[in-house]
């Protein structure tokens, strides 16, 4: 089974690193590195090209979440599955990637994601959206799941995922022209062509971001803009704002018991997030200049 990793980066400096023992640490699998680089200039894609990575560089106003991703699927050609994983993402344990990739045993599978673990130096905060997204449970969905898991039915990330090359491409490849959540898209599109999407917790990476607020608003703006785009999403599988309730309500119940001082601050974030996707949702009467204002990813308003 051929396999391809392909990495997105621009800048990791030290990271370069650290993500590349933890691949060099992988057992039972072999695997092709492919780097997809912004035109990094700290020197890290030197490092890569040492270890044996491929390292295929575009222009900084090229990169976008899901066609600089959709261009590794075209450059993998020999790949049977291709992971996707993220510069600032490292594989937890040596059987990381083997187990994620012992998903694609059951034939009905197209896609699966890992378990994302809190960073060292994740805030309490960042800590309890990774253990809220990513439960020690593993889990395979379906099509049928979507009644009972609304949104969470789709939920993916590209951090670390992989997926059948095969059946990626026959549900029409990673979407161009999204501002992000290209893996959500993909996933949707996997289930309703009968596909299914496997969450293994036994494959662990270390990642989270400690957001500031402004940050959180902008990135919330970012997913009010993609649901406002792609309204399908929402009209098949459920609000956003429904899973967002029951996040707040499992967020204070955690920080009640471990940092109940931070608890003003995570409900003045959480204002800040839904103000943001409310205002992404109504992208269309905004101009493009101040969208860019707006947004996390401003390459996107070109």
């Amino acid at each position: 089974m051929e396999v391809v990793v392909c990495i997105p980066t621009l800048n990791p400096g030290g990271r370069a690193e650290e993500l590349l023992g933890s691949l060099r640490a992988q057992v039972d699998i072999s695997f092709r590195v492919l780097i997809i680089d912004s035109d990094s200039d700290d020197g890290s894609m030197d490092i890569f090209r040492a270890a044996g990575a491929d390292v295929h560089t575009i222009r900084r106003d090229e990169f976008n979440h899901g066609r600089t991703r959709q261009l590794g699927v075209e450059m993998a050609q020999e790949a049977y599955i291709i992971t996707f994983m993220t510069q600032d993402a490292v594989l937890a344990t040596p059987e990381s990637l083997k187990n994620l990739l012992l998903s694609f045993q059951d034939g009905s599978v197209a896609a699966a994601y890992g378990r994302q673990l809190p960073a060292r130096d994740a805030s309490p905060i960042a800590a309890h959206a990774r253990i809220y997204n990513y439960p020690d449970r593993s889990m395979t969905k379906s099509i049928e799941d979507a009644s009972k898991m609304g949104i969470k039915t789709v939920f993916i990330s590209n951090t670390f995922a992989a997926y059948r090359r095969s059946a990626l491409l026959s549900a029409g490849g990673v979407p161009g022209e999204v501002i992000l959540s290209e893996d959500m898209y993909v996933a949707a599109k996997l289930l309703l062509s009968g596909f299914k999407v496997a969450y293994r917790a036994d494959a662990c990476v270390y990642h989270s971001h400690n957001y500031s607020i402004l940050q959180e608003f902008r990135r919330y703006f970012d997913q009010g803009v993609f649901h406002a785009r792609e309204s399908w999403m929402r009209e098949l599988f459920g609000q956003n704002e429904e899973e967002g309730k029951r996040f707040i309500i499992s967020e204070l119940s955690y920080l009640m018991k471990r940092s109940p001082l931070l608890i003003p601050s995570a409900m003045q974030r959480n204002l800040f997030k839904l103000a943001g996707y409310k205002l992404g949702l109504k992208e269309e009467f905004l101009s493009v200049s101040l969208k860019r204002r707006l947004s996390m990813n401003k390459g996107f308003w070109k």
